[in-house]
């Protein structure tokens, strides 16, 4: 097992979600193949955009790389509705 890390937390949202990443691709109308390389912890040379992650943790409603992120920065989250 590895560290976690932001692709590696939203990987597992996507793969978690019920929903096939192909799908989550299109409704955020991105190519598959880019997504899969942007959610990959292990290819470094693909970004994830803070747009798509928006858009990803909108599609499969989870929001466990926002909480990923501010455990690191030494934050926790309230949930609540907006």
């Amino acid at each position: 097992m590895f560290e976690k890390n932001v692709p590696k937390v939203v990987q597992d949202c996507i793969l978690d979600s019920g929903i096939q990443a192909k799908v989550v691709a299109q409704k955020i109308n991105k190519p598959y193949s880019t997504l899969m390389r942007e959610i990959n912890p292990f290819d470094a040379s693909a970004k994830l955009g803070a747009e798509t992650l928006l858009e990803i943790m909108k599609v499969t409603h989870d929001i466990r790389p926002l909480q990923f992120m501010a455990a690191e920065m030494g934050f926790s989250l309230e949930t609540g509705n907006a």
